[in-house]
């Protein structure tokens, strides 16, 4: 797996158009968030790469602001660390989230960096090479026994190489010592024991090449031209992870065994194991296990790789047929800064600061009337080879690149001209004590996969990890002194006007009409000499509601000892299921639902009832507008959010306990106070506009676009977003829907889960919900007889230049809705997807993810949907639909091998024992059983029902469900294929 992506936000296939969320997400770019935190913001790609044992020494070092010496911070004394004379690092930590796991992390030093010109990718491609044979698990036997232990492929093993680094991952059970004793054994396989088979190495080829192709389109090849442009011609920009095509087809073995004998060695290697283990004795482990791993006896220095800062300013902009939108950003590099001392980690604090209130400004120009843009950021961010970056970038609305950049940059000259106000510094301090506050309270409820990325930075990266105790100590004792004078300074620090990158990308189609360097420059200059005010702050003072809800009162009360489950009912009608849970510390999830949704409205009314919910919280609630609701918030923890899908109306929320009774204002404010804006409505159809407008030059927008109407049998309601259906919303007709569907709360069922106390609830849950209007109404959702279409249908769609095709099969019919049966179909979708990637992936080498998809609902009518998906080259679809088939009707006339049965009811338990330990699991699993009207205790019959899966029944599975009677294949083609036989 290559562990860099480079893809812009997209939207969404089908309705709703919009999807209202509390927080501004920025769009993905080159650069990964700057982190502080190790668990709150921990950074996954490190800043830079320093000596490892400077870390370990307590001496003196540095100067603080105050000139007073500071000390490196120390690891987190939880951990327990060490190296081995041969250079190997350990760090080991017990804990017990989950109970009976254990994280293992192989973490190497080594990336496609330091590849030689006749290894590009062979990095990457040893990571593959590390899963098919071991000295201790030939071939693909690793993998086998793994999966037999209950350990998923992908989801679980995994591993990912970028530049700098390479690392594996492994998460065990610990309650059965054989497996954990062969887990160790792995990592230790994986350190030096690869066995770089010629077979196995020219069988993965294709699985690579395959990888390598579905990450090729519009994206790709405008990197491939800007890349060495922002990356200063440094060795990076020539040695992407995933690698030269014909290196990777035509390498000998000795090329790969080359690399792997240079840099999988000791003195380059840590492993990390955090779980449910006694430390002690997997110290001892570790030091007999890995003592004896050899460093060359010839040692190659390990290159800490740069980019060098030019003091040159660059521009490019690069076009592409098939690129859906015009955006342009800036890049100001610096070098980046340590995170190593208490100063440091100061400083980042301040780094963040700054960050969350320049976001919340663009997050403002977004919400005007007429935003000026469809989206736009700016941060400091880090970049990669030693730097970080200041950037600013925006997504114009076509043909308005001007306007959305200058406003983007104008925010921007304001923030350095006249800083940021006291109250907006205020909110964001907060905002990030209340983050820490919530992760230190859940310290000893913190997933060992979070301790793991933490060391892992350590390791790597020397990004300080002294703990979340000493982090939120830190932060305690730091925040009140940072001044509104050091976070304006990063102003003057960060946006400069040399080391700047101006890039603009955009459809071919706009060529003629993009700036050039020279224009950018003066539209720059231009803002800059704009006579700008300074930001004014502004706050609504009164509170979120504009009067005290008249509270009901709870009525009926019963207890379900078993299940821990407390059902009230209230005055006003409506039901409320109460789980209390210990899983977590600081966390309350809870859902809502009526029914009704969309379904109770005609086709014309369809698109203004779709998007009612999304539109209508996009105004605010109560006595707030969005901005002001958002201001409100900050320094809360908590979400809530209003939906209007086809069969229900509901709430989606969560909160930490403190904070839960301002979520049931909130939900009371949406639900009764919803508020009505013409202005902003105007700006969210003309920014959905434009973000549509190029929509169709993306082959996988289109592909998606046609399955869904395809599958939905064209109906309305299932093609894919379009100008013309965002015609067709009405302010009026919206926001009448939005308050019919939330007119009458006593059908309304709420789920509570999580930290709290049925006692200590209960009032709360009188005043808020209790109140909720009620009028008795209890309409039901309504039957559209909107379904996957009977029969046999095969469609090619043409679309896109790249040499790579896109499969989908879909199987689909009725079903007899129940837990045994669901049980059952996820048996033959997953039996049937080990067989896949057994044989399209390494048998024939033909894809490099294959998988499988198996869905089913009860109303209006049980019915099922089984999808098989993957990507490959065009000349292979029909052999690998074949090769799919043909595995299919070995199912239905052999039934599965036992072993894959196996597999599947491992990986089933493991899974289970522990998704019964999240609050997540549990709302979800209610909210389905009430949904469907399934009794509560039903999850108690997930074992024996599990047991009764047989190849059998799988078998017979297989002939029920993968029906050539009710059959659709769906491909997605490079246009110049078309009309070729």
């Amino acid at each position: 797996m290559i562990n860099f992506e480079n893809s812009g936000d997209r939207l969404n296939s089908g309705s709703p158009f919009f999807k209202f969320k509390m927080k501004k997400n920025s769009m993905n770019k080159i650069k990964i968030r700057m982190a502080c935190a190790g668990l709150v913001l921990g950074s996954w790609l490190g800043l830079m790469t320093l000596n490892q044992q400077a870390l370990a020494q307590a001496n003196w070092k540095n100067k603080n602001t105050t000139g007073s010496p500071e000390r490196i911070l120390p690891l987190d004394p939880a951990v327990r660390t060490g190296k081995l004379p041969n250079g190997f690092t350990y760090y080991i930590r017990h804990n017990e989230e989950p109970k009976n796991r254990v994280v293992f992390y192989m973490a190497n030093k080594v990336g496609s960096v330091l590849e030689t010109d006749d290894q590009q990718g062979l990095a990457h491609f040893m990571e593959h090479m590390s899963f098919n044979g071991t000295k201790h698990f030939p071939k693909n036997e690793l993998v086998n026994y793994l999966q037999k232990s209950g350990v998923r492929f992908g989801a679980d093993l995994n591993a990912y190489t970028n530049f700098d680094e390479t690392v594996y991952q492994l998460p065990l059970p610990t309650d059965n010592l054989e497996i954990l004793k062969n887990g160790i054994q792995i990592m230790r396989d994986w350190a030096q024991e690869a066995t770089l088979d010629p077979v196995e190495i020219d069988k993965e080829r294709g699985v690579v090449l395959e990888e390598k192709r579905l990450g090729m389109g519009a994206q790709e090849r405008m990197q491939r031209q800007y890349w060495p442009v922002i990356l200063n011609g440094s060795r990076y920009a020539s040695r992407l992870p995933i690698g030269q095509e014909e290196i990777l087809t035509q390498f000998k073995p000795e090329v790969i065994r080359r690399y792997y004998h240079d840099w999988y060695r000791p003195d380059l290697q840590a492993l990390i194991v955090v779980g449910d283990i006694d430390v002690k004795q997997m110290e001892q482990t570790i030091k007999a296990k890995f003592a004896d791993l050899k460093n060359p006896l010839k040692e190659k220095v390990r290159t800490k790789y740069t980019i060098l800062l030019t003091g040159k300013n660059q521009f490019i902009a690069v076009t592409d047929k098939e690129m859906s939108a015009t955006v342009a950003e800036v890049l100001i590099k610096h070098t980046a800064p340590k995170l190593r001392t208490e100063n440091d980690y100061r400083q980042c604090i301040i780094h963040e600061l700054f960050n969350q209130m320049l976001s919340q400004r663009y997050a403002e120009l977004s919400q005007q009337a007429t935003p000026p843009f469809v989206q736009g950021s700016g941060g400091i961010e880090p970049f990669l080879g030693g730097l970080d970056a200041f950037g600013v970038s925006v997504v114009a609305k076509p043909g308005e690149l001007e306007k959305g950049f200058k406003a983007v940059w104008r925010e921007t000259q304001r923030t350095k001209l006249f800083g940021f106000t006291q109250t907006e510094l205020d909110r964001a301090k907060q905002a990030y004590l209340s983050q820490m506050e919530t992760s230190f309270k859940e310290k000893d409820k913190t997933q060992s996969e979070a301790f793991v990325k933490q060391y892992l930075q350590y390791f790597l990266n020397a990004v300080a990890a002294p703990g979340i105790s000493k982090e939120y100590q830190i932060a305690q004792q730091q925040m009140p002194g940072i001044s509104l004078f050091e976070v304006n300074a990063l102003t003057k620090t960060y946006i400069r006007e040399t080391n700047r990158d101006i890039l603009v990308l955009a459809p071919n189609k706009d060529k003629t009409a993009l700036p050039n360097e020279a224009t950018m420059n003066q539209w720059i200059k231009a803002v800059e000499q704009e006579k700008l005010e300074p930001y004014n702050d502004e706050v609504n003072k009164a509170g979120l509601l504009s009067a005290e809800p008249l509270p009901g009162k709870i009525v009926s009360e019963q207890k379900d000892a078993k299940l821990n489950i407390t059902t009230l009912i209230l005055s006003n009608g409506v039901k409320v299921f109460l789980k209390p849970t210990d899983f977590k510390n600081n966390e309350i999830l809870f859902s809502a639902f009526e029914p009704g949704g969309t379904s109770v409205y005609i086709d014309a009314d369809y698109q203004s009832a779709a998007n009612a919910a999304g539109i209508v919280a996009n105004f605010g609630a109560g006595n707030y507008d969005l901005n002001q609701l958002q201001k409100f918030l900050s320094g809360k923890q908590l979400q809530v959010q209003p939906l209007i899908s086809d069969r229900i109306q509901g709430f989606k929320g969560g909160a930490v306990p403190k904070d839960l009774e301002i979520a049931l204002q909130l939900l009371y404010a949406q639900f009764t106070s919803p508020r009505k804006d013409t202005a902003i409505f105007r700006g969210i159809i003309e920014q959905s506009k434009a973000s549509l407008t190029n929509r169709g030059l993306d082959p996988v927008m289109v592909f998606q676009d046609s399955v869904s109407a395809i599958l939905g049998n064209y109906n309305v309601r299932r093609t894919g977003p379009s100008i013309e259906k965002l015609d067709q919303i009405s302010l009026d007709r919206a926001y009448a829907i939005y308050k019919e569907r939330f007119a009458d709360a006593s059908g309304f069922t709420f789920t509570f889960v999580g930290s709290f106390d049925v006692n200590t609830i209960k009032p709360l849950l009188e005043k808020y919900l209790g109140a909720l209007p009620a009028t008795n109404s209890h309409e039901q959702a309504k039957d559209l007889g909107i379904h996957i279409p009977p029969g046999k249908i095969e469609k090619n769609i043409y679309k896109g230049s790249e040499n790579k095709a896109t499969v989908r099969l879909v199987f689909s019919g009725p079903f007899d809705y129940s837990l045994a049966n669901t049980i059952q179909l996820d048996a033959l979708k997953e039996t049937l997807e080990f067989r896949l990637l057994e044989r399209l992936r390494e048998d024939e080498g033909g894809v490099y993810s294959p998988s499988a998809q198996a869905s089913s609902v009860k109303y209006p009518h049980g019915r099922y949907s089984f999808v098989i998906a993957f990507g490959c080259a065009p000349k292979n679809v029909d052999k690998l639909i074949a090769s799919t088939l043909n595995e299919i009707r070995k199912l239905k006339t052999e039934g599965p091998p036992q072993g894959n049965i196996d597999k599947y009811k491992a990986e089933e338990r493991r899974q289970q024992e522990t998704q019964l330990k999240t609050n997540a699991y549990w709302l979800h699993y209610l909210d389905t059983q009430l949904q469907n009207g399934d009794a509560l205790d039903e999850q108690d019959q997930y074992a024996s029902l599990l047991d009764k899966i047989s190849p059998t029944s799988v078998k017979n599975a297989a002939n029920q469900y993968l029906s050539w009677d009710n059959y659709i294949r769906l491909v997605l083609l490079p246009e110049k294929t078309q009309g070729q036989p």
